[in-house]
């Protein structure tokens, strides 16, 4: 029933039953594992390893033994709150484990939290889902099942395992052999984004054929595989992919949503199941993320975020809707509570997500208020060495070029590099640069280092914009130097590629006063073997010298950085 219509009929009716509804039978529950494999293939597209230096350890952590928390937790809570069954309590809590990546990503776009808070927030979100369904499906497998015995024990272990080993499996089979047919160019590229979803769709089926319940794992394994190799088709894919889950997304609300009763709404609205919500959103969350991020990088403003950002999503109502509805067919007792409940925490978590946590960041400071990042426009051998040396020095740096090979070869060196071309309209749209704030343009041909400065200095260089001088800028007196100029007015890109050549290794001279850090950058920028690079301030903090030497007001304890040949030839006198 409805409040809205005379009779009390509903406009949509998702499943078919005698003359009205969409779906016959079970297949609307096909459908949304279908879409859902969908979503989370898309999810695992966006999971590099890059992104989680620092803070894996704690994303592992978290989405384990953060499930084990709020499994055990929420099940002892709706079975004393709500005086449920036990099966029923925990199947439910299996149901709440996961947080949602189809809520937590829009979160993410329209926040600009720091790097490690982001990071854990999304690959949280996308690891778990396949997990929670998992919990979830054997929890129900055990509720049907009857009461628990020592053979079902070893049959749901050999059952757990046959599903982990076949994702895994099916995952990286089916990553590898789409990596090679696009590669390999065996598909027309106007066909990719078709190609991409049946084979996902394939792989997904197949896998769920062979262990029931695998196939989320399966995709979620896919993406991810995909996502750290180098395939320049991926960016098509994903923005196909990302089109495709919003558009799912929002008919999965519709459909799951016009699929609950009015009578079961009813059932939840008592004190007892408002109290179990807070139960989840204060008690467990929090435990979770602070019992298992208690020694990684994160801080306690960062672990407090995080705690509060949790909200459920779609494969926890869809699987919800499945099992309630089989449970109720079933005549389980206390069943009927399943669905309501689920999409309580779902529809409550994400409501609440969303209006308080820009408020939250803000008090928290979480927000990426300063962009240190660094992007770099090349991935030659000289970008390669100042890339690897600023990464070392604690900087986020992202390298670009359109030549495979130095891409490669900066991967080689675990530096996080992409394949693009910055004349490509969706070139910004395809690299994650939240947190970058300077622009150097190291490329060897001048043309596209001033273009990539003047359509990008407004995106990504807010703090600085720099670029390599021309063999005509070399020959023009100080004052008529670009203001963007790169390192020194001795310097251009030929120079610097046989500097990089010869003398590989970038040094740190200490400099007292301001005459003392001219004189080393003159002294460096007049002999051919040494480029000046880099001020180094006593907090450690970098400074990009521009081709004039810059304007800074040098204390005890700051260094010279240059490449090129050791500390000795620099005579500071």
């Amino acid at each position: 029933s409805t409040l809205f219509t005379a009779d009390g009929s509903k406009w949509l009716e998702p499943i078919y039953e005698g003359k009205e509804g969409i779906f016959p039978g079970e297949n609307l529950f096909y459908f949304v594992s279908l879409a859902i494999g969908v979503i989370l293939f898309e999810g695992g597209l966006t999971l590099r390893r890059t992104e989680i230096k620092g803070v894996a350890s704690a994303i592992i952590k978290l989405v384990f033994l953060g499930s084990v928390v709020t499994f055990i937790g929420g099940g002892i809570a709706a079975h004393l709150l709500l005086d449920l069954s036990w099966q029923i309590s925990f199947l439910f809590s299996a149901l709440i484990v996961v947080t949602g990546p189809t809520v937590i990503a829009p979160i993410l776009r329209n926040l600009p939290l720091n790097r490690n808070v982001a990071a854990v927030l999304k690959w949280e979100g996308i690891l778990i889902d396949p997990l929670g369904a998992l919990v979830a499906v054997l929890v129900f497998e055990f509720v049907v099942s009857g009461e628990a015995s020592q053979e079902f024990g070893l049959t749901v272990l050999a059952e757990f395992g046959k599903i982990i080993l076949t994702g895994f499996v099916i995952g990286a089979a089916g990553a590898w052999i789409m990596y090679q047919v696009l590669k390999r160019k065996l598909v027309p590229h106007y066909l990719i984004n078709v190609f991409s979803l049946a084979f996902v769709l394939l792989a997904f089926v197949a896998s769920d054929v062979s262990a029931h319940e695998s196939g989320l794992l399966t995709v979620v394994v896919m993406g991810m595989v995909l996502a750290n190799l180098n395939l320049p088709e991926i960016k098509d894919i994903l923005n196909f992919k990302e089109s495709i889950s919003v558009l799912l997304i929002s008919i999965l609300f519709i459909l799951l949503a016009a699929n609950i009763e009015m009578e079961e709404l009813m059932l939840i609205w008592n004190p007892a199941c408002l109290l179990l919500f807070l139960v989840v959103i204060l008690i467990l969350r929090p435990l979770g993320v602070f019992l298992t991020t208690g020694q990684s990088e994160l801080n306690r403003n960062e672990k407090t975020f995080i705690s509060w950002v949790g909200p459920r999503g779609i494969v926890a109502a869809g699987i919800a809707s499945l099992f309630g509805i089989k449970l109720v067919v079933r005549g389980v007792e206390g069943a009927e509570y399943i669905t309501p409940l689920v999409f309580m925490v779902v529809l409550g978590t994400v409501l609440l997500n969303a209006t308080t946590a820009r408020p939250l960041a803000n008090v928290l400071n979480v927000l990426q208020k300063v962009s240190e990042g660094i992007l770099i426009i090349g991935a030659n051998n000289p970008a390669r060495l100042i890339a690897a040396y600023l990464r070392q020095n604690g900087r986020h740096v992202v390298l670009v070029d359109s030549n495979p090979s130095n891409i490669e070869k900066a991967q080689d060196l675990e530096l996080e590099a992409f394949q693009g071309n910055i004349y490509a309209d969706d070139f910004r749209d395809n690299i994650d640069l939240i947190d970058v704030g300077y622009l150097m343009a190291m490329t060897g041909n001048g043309d596209v280092n001033h273009y990539a400065c003047e359509k990008f200095s407004h995106d990504f260089g807010e703090n600085g914009t720099y670029r390599l001088i021309t063999e005509d800028e070399m020959k023009l007196p100080e004052a008529q130097l670009p203001a963007g100029g790169l390192f020194s007015s001795f310097d251009d890109y030929i120079n610097l590629s046989e500097v990089a050549r010869d003398h590989p290794e970038i040094h740190e001279v200490g400099v007292n006063s301001k005459e003392e850090m001219q004189a080393a950058f003159a002294r460096a920028s007049s002999f051919k073997s040494m480029v000046p690079l880099f001020y180094k301030d006593t907090k450690g903090d970098l400074k990009i010298i521009p081709a004039n030497g810059g304007n800074f007001d040098i204390v005890p304890g700051w260094k010279f950085v240059y490449l090129g040949q050791p500390a000795e030839v620099v005579d500071l006198g």
